[in-house]
């Protein structure tokens, strides 16, 4: 599905990540990575294969879509340190010709030198790129701000009286939420106001919902 904003054209893609195109630039945001292991280690049971996943679907955005820039808004890791970052940077040392680019959010409290490595740039609060600012959590700008932290979803109702809440892309009037890429995180549920456009993730389709 492509969304226009400000001139550019945004590719908003099943995976729960977004493409601008002119740049060659993959945007996500809410990886969670380690949350698993964060879990284990307090005795509550979870499959591996759930951080597995993250790490499938990050791979296939970037083998399957013309990217030089990865850029991660926020939340890249879970909690402290664990086994999963040694995980991260195996995963991103096998694309050295890309430029993996993380704006810090709130669970981002890893040492900052762990962040920073010969393809990987840390942004502490934001960064403005053309007509675009990104930030971890949503904030007024100038600029037409694209954030994460909200883990935004959507309540569909069918005629009987079914429901089914999806993660979705949430656009306001100067502003984008990126559903959470990462496969363990929870949704928060966002009820549309007047001039908002949702586009709603089903399986392997993007659909405009409002």
């Amino acid at each position: 599905m492509k969304h226009e904003v400000k001139g550019e054209v945004l590719s908003l893609l099943p995976e729960k990540a977004m493409l601008w195109q002119d740049k060659k630039m993959l945007i996500l945001a809410d990886l969670h990575l380690g949350k698993i292991t964060h879990f284990r280690k307090q005795g509550i049971p979870l499959p591996k294969e759930v951080e597995l996943d993250n790490f499938d679907r990050f791979s296939y955005l970037i083998l399957n879509y013309p990217i030089d820039t990865i850029l991660i808004l926020g939340d890249l890791f879970h909690s402290d340190y664990n086994s999963e970052w040694q995980n991260f940077l195996k995963f991103i040392n096998q694309f050295p010709e890309k430029n993996f680019i993380l704006v810090k959010g709130n669970h981002d409290i890893l040492d900052p030198a762990l962040y920073v490595g010969e393809n990987l740039e840390l942004h502490e609060h934001s960064l403005e790129i053309g007509p675009f600012s990104f930030t971890h959590i949503p904030e007024k700008n100038k600029l037409f701000n694209i954030c994460g932290h909200i883990h935004p979803s959507v309540r569909l109702k069918g005629k009987g009286l079914q429901r089914l809440k999806l993660s979705c892309f949430y656009f306001k009037e100067n502003q984008a939420i990126l559903p959470a890429f990462g496969s363990f995180t929870g949704t928060h549920r966002l009820e549309p106001t007047t001039g908002d456009i949702i586009f709603a993730i089903g399986g392997e389709r993007v659909i405009r919902v409002y």
